[in-house]
């Protein structure tokens, strides 16, 4: 199986990572897009322990649950121990042996990639899927993409996927000031918000 790795902290997924996963699904011909809430990132501040993070499972599970070939992955989902790209990858291919990796990512990841933890390990356990950005032209692209593949052996294709200006940070905002965060997120995600009083007290940004 072809397998899409979509992985963030998703507080909360919007239809940006929906159209991504989408789009990757479609133009790479994939057989499921898994999307790996992370319970404790290595590059955010932690949140508010376990019931913020099955907030944000819950919100994931709600926002894919239309569609069978989204999964929720918990394997990064846990609280104590910070996650890393290529210790996932890695424990991904030693459980699922018959499954190819196909690993989502944004532009600006690609050029940062040098700097997450062991990156190098990165390159052999997975494709990678860059997504354009309208601030990124081809040209970019394609060069830290040969970039990458000469001095790595890294394998990259571009993810052409509507990029919208949306971001879980605005999406809180809003929240946090009694606004609506309709089309901004599946529509059975924004009533979890609600119903929820989700991002009402200082969990901003």
């Amino acid at each position: 199986m072809k397998i899409g790795i979509m992985g963030g902290t998703f507080d909360p997924i919007h239809i940006g990572h929906l159209l991504l996963g989408q789009f990757a699904y479609e133009d790479f011909g994939l057989d499921e897009i898994w999307y790996l809430p992370n319970g404790n990132p290595p590059h955010k501040q932690p949140k508010e322990g376990k019931e913020a993070l099955m907030h944000r499972i819950e919100m994931v599970r709600l926002a894919i649950q239309d569609k069978p070939y989204f999964k929720l992955c918990l394997h990064e989902a846990k609280e104590t121990e910070h996650s890393y790209t290529y210790k996932t990858l890695r424990e991904l291919n030693q459980l699922y042996p018959d499954c190819e990796f196909y690993f989502i990512l944004g532009a600006d990841s690609l050029f940062e990639i040098e700097n997450w933890k062991y990156f190098r390990e990165i390159f052999p356990s997975c494709t990678i899927l860059a997504a354009m950005r309208d601030d990124k032209n081809v040209e970019e692209m394609l060069k830290q993409i040969s970039y990458l593949e000469e001095h790595y052996g890294a394998k990259v294709e571009l993810l052409r996927a509507p990029l919208l200006e949306i971001s879980s940070t605005a999406i809180r905002s809003r929240a946090f000031r009694n606004l609506s965060v309709y089309y901004l997120v599946p529509d059975t995600v924004a009533e979890y918000i609600q119903k929820n009083m989700l991002y009402q007290e200082s969990q901003l940004p």
